[in-house]
């Protein structure tokens, strides 16, 4: 079997070598001539062999033990080596008829890689199989327990680079192995390939010592396999070993945990993979050492087609893989096909990697009717009350976990936050998932639980990914200061999704659903560090109809919207919704309408041929805008205002995802030319572009937002302090009145005293009382004149 191993990953290397250098005489049935190599050399040699080792290893280990088996690869700089396996397996034919499985097709992928117009340098989405791009190193591992939750008959192999182990994120995802119950959910096997070398130097882990190693990990939690491809004599016999034994302790475990014998947290197996990187290929150029060195990292013999010395070292390692005698142009030798797993079983075509009905399925969602709060403050006349936002989403997130229980298809990613963000109910249901020891007094833990608590922001991104691209469902809510630590993973996520919606054969995946709650309005008690909507600006940068952000005014709304998220597909939802109780200003039919514009104009406070046109933009907001227009109203009765809500915005404007046209002309709801301000509930500046590109100008548009004043205080010192308050945007609504000849600049200077006087005294209020006196804590929508 160590022959048969060595001729694939012969092969394999052969090919993910080639892609990297050659443009034509692709089987080397000539000599090689400057002319056949590459202008310019792009893509990353040192890591492929481990790679194509590990992935020879795992095709036998599937077809041994028939695995359904995904293949995560962390270091995605190494997919010239994904490409060669996927070629010889047969799943990029599959796909792309362009390539065909003989030297037409070699010599297609070959030249077209690393090339305009041609395959990618890194994993990307066109390549079958593919779930994590690996370009921002960090997140395979936790990507790969996400693929495996509530999937039981799935092993997901993660090749881990050295590299990408010192990142944060791959450091807190190796806890993860205390989330993941045996009896209900499949294994990820990690596999640490130790290469011993970053881009320029050498990496901490491929210095560390075999003791070293296994005390780290063991204390992990793994039972740890070390496989040395410098010491054993029969590297691939090794492997081999270690492959079987760690399949066989899979299934032991699950095996024991389904049939309830299972009584100490299980210890997954891992192996820690030693070879040299860039391995079996150009020993030295010059005095200078390239294989078992950095420098092996990126392109080796970089000055092949000009320096006649390295394209001799280049022919000569080319031709060390004896490829002739593995590939005929028409077919590869015996041996090599032995290893291909046969067509339902090959990782580049595993049903869990490609979206669609094999793995997707929608949720079953009740209606939001039986939750919805039934009164409304519109009206003077009416009982309002105030409601939580978040508990509603609470009691809606209980019970579609229970109408979907049999699914399992749910779950919630949460960075230790569900009681504090209002999210309990879902405890009614289910328990947080934790598999080590347990304490008496532990409260809501289980080993299979519907909820993953972690503090690792990163490791629940991670856990997300992996568990939506594999065609289940997740919500993750978190602070909204702290959720920005991952705006670079979903912007990695973000291209991925760009471009895999184009992707023909790739199926649909449901959306993923984050709630932004605890914002920096209701912040005012922990202070200037918990304050920063910034990650909506992030989300609003990616370009394409399928990122949106949602602001729901009241709990009836945030109701509406989680339903729509939760339905969704192939998109990125932001919700931004505060947990304290507020009026309830939407019937759930107005909510929905609200919803389905993304921009509407609010009757109850709205005047025909407005003087003035207010929005708001965020629950905090929304109340802080209406309480203005009471104040408006009450200090210039014959002021027509207009009041106009906007619920969702996207890269593309307002509305969902920006790409369902508005029912009306931007005038329609701002005037041509009336004065406009709008209460936002993240930084002004973002708001100023999106009006901006509906042709709403500087000139009359006025935006008000948080502009970094924070700190320890109350919640209505926090909207002052910002400028977002009740009276400030009354006072900048006096100088529009007395524009518009409605009072005269006595009336207005009166005015504007008087409030300034309300805010100095509310200061002095706060300072003495530690608290925001009666006359806005129980402040009430009043009708107006």
């Amino acid at each position: 079997m160590s022959q048969v191993l060595s001729k694939f990953v012969r092969a394999a290397d052969y090919i993910a070598a080639a892609q990297i250098y050659l443009k034509d005489n692709f089987l080397l049935e000539e000599p090689l001539k400057p002319e056949h190599i590459k202008e310019r050399l792009l893509g990353h040699w040192g890591t492929c062999p481990g790679i194509n080792f590990t992935y020879a290893h795992l095709n036998r280990a599937i077809i041994a033990h028939d695995l359904s088996m995904m293949f995560v690869l962390g270091p995605g700089h190494g997919f010239p080596a994904i490409q060669a396996n996927l070629f010889i397996e047969g799943s990029l034919s599959k796909y792309y008829p362009e390539v065909p499985r003989n030297r037409d097709g070699l010599a297609y992928i070959v030249s077209k890689f690393s090339w305009p117009y041609g395959f990618p340098s890194h994993s990307n989405p066109e390549a079958p199989g593919v779930i994590l791009e690996g370009g921002e190193l960090g997140y395979a591992l936790a990507t790969s327990y996400g693929s495996v939750l509530d999937n039981p008959d799935l092993i997901t192999a993660c090749l881990v680079g050295d590299g990408e182990a010192e990142t944060g994120p791959t450091a807190t995802a190796w806890h993860l192995n205390k989330l993941l119950d045996p009896a209900h959910n499949g294994a990820v096997l990690p596999i640490l390939h130790l290469n011993g070398y970053k881009i320029s130097g050498p990496t901490f882990m491929g210095r560390m010592s075999d003791e070293e190693l296994l005390n780290l990990f063991t204390g992990y939690g793994y039972e740890v396999h070390i496989v040395d491809a410098y010491k054993e004599e029969d590297v691939h016999a090794r492997m081999q070993a270690v492959l079987d034994d760690a399949v066989e302790a899979i299934r032991f475990t699950q095996h024991c945990a389904k049939e309830g014998t299972l009584q100490q947290p299980p210890r997954w197996p891992m192996i820690i993979l030693r070879t040299p990187k860039g391995w079996n290929s150009i020993k030295y150029i010059g005095d200078k050492r390239i294989e078992d060195n950095h420098l092996s990292h990126q392109v080796i013999a970089d000055q092949a087609r000009s320096n006649p010395e390295q394209m001799r070292q280049l022919e000569t390692w080319l031709r060390s893989y004896k490829f002739n005698e593995l590939f005929n142009g028409e077919h590869f030798d015996e041996d090599i096909e032995s290893l291909i797993p046969r067509p339902d079983r090959r990782m580049g075509d595993n049903p869990h990697t490609l979206g669609g009905e094999a793995v997707y399925t929608p949720l079953h969602l009740p209606e939001v009717a039986d939750l919805s709060y039934t009164g409304t403050c519109q009206l003077e006349d009416t009982s309002c009350e105030s409601v939580s936002s978040m508990e509603k989403v609470g009691a809606y997130l209980r019970d579609v976990l229970k109408e979907n229980e049999a699914q399992r298809n749910l779950r919630i990613m949460s960075p230790d936050e569900t009681y504090s963000n209002k999210l309990d109910a879902v405890f009614e249901v289910t328990n947080r998932a934790f598999v080590w020891p347990h304490k008496q007094w532990d409260r809501d833990i289980a080993w299979d639980g519907r909820v993953l608590e972690m503090l690792s922001e990163h490791s629940l991104q991670g856990l997300m990914q992996g568990y939506v691209l594999t065609g289940r469902h997740a919500v993750f809510p978190s602070y909204e200061a702290f959720v920005q630590i991952i705006g670079s993973m979903v912007d990695q996520y973000a291209k991925f999704l760009h471009i895999a919606r184009e992707v023909p054969w790739r199926g649909d995946v449901p959306s993923l659903n984050y709630i932004l709650t605890s914002s920096g309005w209701r912040q005012e008690h922990n202070g200037f560090s918990h304050q920063n909507p910034g990650f909506i600006d992030d989300v609003l940068q990616r370009q394409g109809c399928f990122s949106n952000v949602y602001f729901p005014a009241d709990a009836n709304t945030a109701l509406v919207v989680m339903r729509h998220m939760l339905a969704s597909k192939n998109e990125i939802n932001v919700m931004v919704v505060g947990k304290r109780p507020l009026p309830c200003w939407r019937t759930v039919r107005q909510a929905e309408e609200d919803l389905r514009e993304g921009i509407n104009i609010w009757d109850f406070a709205s005047d025909e041929d407005p003087h003035m046109v207010f929005s708001g933009v965020g629950d905090y907001l929304t109340g802080e805008t209406l309480a203005a227009i009471s104040v408006i109203k009450q200090e210039v009765p014959n002021m027509r205002l207009r009041y106009v809500n906007i619920t969702s915005l996207s890269a593309l404007g307002m509305g969902h995802a920006g790409c369902t046209v508005l029912r009306h002309d931007i005038d329609y709801y701002f005037t041509p030319d009336k004065p406009v301000l709008v209460n936002f509930h993240g930084y002004p500046q973002t708001m100023k572009q999106i009006l901006f590109d509906y042709g709403v100008s500087a000139e009359r548009a006025s935006v008000h937002g948080y502009i970094e004043s924070g700190s320890t205080t109350t919640p209505f010192d926090m909207m002052v302090r910002n400028k977002v308050d009740r009276y400030s945007l009354a006072i900048e609504a006096f100088a529009t009145a007395e524009a518009a000849g409605l009072i005269t600049v006595t009336q207005k200077n009166t005015l504007v005293k008087k409030y300034e006087e309300k805010l100095s005294r509310h200061r002095a209020y706060i300072v003495e009382h530690g608290k925001d006196p009666e006359e806005i804590t129980s402040w009430k929508w009043h009708v107006r004149s």
